[in-house]
């Protein structure tokens, strides 16, 4: 796909849609295009993927936050101004096509999430729909405003759901709430969706940011490497056998007690006082 326009009315226009800022350790990335729901464009979904990126990279970074401003949080893909695909000369569309830009556009984004180094938390102020609701259940935390929707979109557009949201779906809700919700297509409440555990908690609409940043920041005074490795043996889990799951715990382990902080923990605890992590 082509490159991102990087001249600076570009990228001056796109941090105003993306806003970025790094608190206490915690990188807050925030959506913002209210008039649109937030729906995501393409240039956006690629300054969130490169921000999740730099994250996993920044020291200084410790936890991530995804949230956005107005009333909805994400209302799903925004396609207009995408970089063409192959066509052919006629404008047919070229075999191929469509899964290729599934794989580089929508999974791209929910595998950022995945992969992301530092634990990411979804502050979901409004409707989740689509790849919206695909975003924020692919966090490792989800926290819902009491007005917060998710809606599994596709089905009421002839589509199949992508953006791994089958995937994400069956293993957080079962196969068969996964099937009625993508079924149907019917918005779920934030208070349903915390009873069915697509969500950790519910809270009212005035105090979702302020949650937000006292989970970040709680997960930003943590052990940075340990969580990592937790995030990464909880995912890897969900499609591994019990040996080969034992054997990654083993192993992440013996990486994890080469770090400072685990010396750190260990050693508060032999000199009963409260650890002090440095995310190294």
């Amino acid at each position: 796909m082509d490159a991102l326009d990087n001249s600076p009315d570009s990228l001056d226009s796109l941090d105003s849609l993306v806003l970025h800022a790094t608190d206490n350790g915690v990188s807050w990335i925030t959506l913002n295009r209210p008039d649109a729901m937030n729906a995501v464009t393409w240039d956006q979904r690629e300054r969130v993927i490169s921000l999740l990126g730099a994250a996993s990279a920044d020291p200084a970074v410790r936890a991530v936050v995804i949230t956005a401003t107005g009333k909805g949080f994400c209302a799903g893909a925004d396609l207009r101004g995408a970089p063409a695909t192959g066509t052919a000369s006629g404008g047919e569309r070229v075999a191929g096509d469509v899964a290729r830009t599934i794989r580089q556009g929508a999974q791209r984004l929910i595998t950022a999430v995945l992969d992301c180094e530092k634990p990411v938390i979804a502050a979901v102020n409004g409707t989740a729909a689509g790849i919206g609701a695909h975003l924020a259940l692919a966090c490792d935390l989800v926290l819902a405003a009491e007005s917060a929707k998710f809606i599994e979109v596709f089905v009421r557009r002839g589509l199949v759901p992508d953006g791994g949201g089958a995937y994400l779906l069956a293993r957080l809700v079962g196969p068969q709430r996964a099937k009625e919700l993508m079924f149907f297509g019917d918005a779920l409440r934030a208070a349903d969706a915390e009873r069915m555990g697509l969500v950790n908690r519910v809270v009212a609409d005035a105090e979702l940011a302020a949650t937000a940043k006292e989970w970040a920041e709680r997960l930003a005074a943590g052990p940075t490497r340990a969580l990592a490795l937790t995030k990464h043996l909880v995912n890897a889990s969900l499609d591994a056998d019990r040996s080969t799951a034992l054997a990654a715990e083993a192993w992440a382990q013996e990486i994890n007690m080469t770090t400072r902080d685990a010396n750190e923990g260990v050693a508060s605890f032999v000199e009963r006082r409260t650890p002090k992590y440095r995310g190294l």
